[in-house]
């Protein structure tokens, strides 16, 4: 893939959001003959974000964060599950450090599951099937590393993704991480609906657990 098509500049007009999912840098949404991409540009968090912002220690082209997301979201997309489409990723080496980008394939229609809640509350079956998505994902020992309303999509369908996998892998089956993911999911809609803005309590999370266990299996 030709590397203009990674180069910000190259998209003057494109729209353009503070991350995909509410995280860190600017994402563009792309349209390159006829199809409809997001171009995401890695940056660091944290303290450490401050001082290298975009830059991560180089330990092999395979080890980057852009060749890892992209070959699990390759195999995410192999197995049939609700997550965007690969298209193309790179690194460029800047003598210890490199910088990354990844394209995948934009999802039509889709909004936040935090802006949706922040619209009005959620049906029952609606937070079902925000359970039914997460354990389609453990089901198939996939670890996402930032489990949260931002990264969970709704479209007008009310259809649930599962996007940004960055830093996310494939366990070697079920686990203690699977109830880490979930804690860290609560904590987030915990989080969102403090004062009370958007709606989210106990209710909700057991009719999401339902959905999680219908597909998991157990009580």
């Amino acid at each position: 893939m030709s590397e203009h098509l990674f180069d910000y500049a190259s998209w003057p007009d494109a729209d353009a959001a503070p991350g995909y999912s509410g995280g860190r840098g600017a994402t563009l949404f792309i349209e390159h003959e006829g199809d409809q991409w997001v171009l995401r540009h890695y940056h660091r968090g944290g303290q450490i974000g401050q001082l290298l912002k975009d830059g991560f220690l180089f330990m092999g082209g395979g080890r980057t964060r852009p060749m890892r997301e992209y070959d699990l979201l390759d195999c995410i997309y192999k197995l049939g599950l609700p997550s965007p489409q690969p298209v193309a990723a790179r690194y460029v080496r800047r003598g210890l450090y490199y910088t990354a980008d990844l394209i995948t394939r934009l999802l039509p229609e889709v909004t936040p599951l935090s802006i949706r809640l922040a619209e009005g509350p959620l049906e029952a079956s609606v937070w079902m099937q925000v359970g039914e998505c997460v354990g389609q994902f453990h089901a198939a020992s996939i670890y996402h590393a930032d489990l949260t309303a931002h990264n969970l999509q709704i479209s007008d369908a009310n259809k649930i993704y599962l996007l940004d996998f960055d830093r996310g892998r494939r366990m070697a089956g079920s686990g203690s991480w699977q109830d880490s993911n979930l804690s860290r999911l609560k904590r987030s809609f915990l989080k969102i609906s403090e004062g009370n803005s958007i709606c989210f309590n106990e209710v909700c999370w057991s009719e999401l657990m339902k959905g999680y266990r219908r597909v998991l299996g157990g009580n």
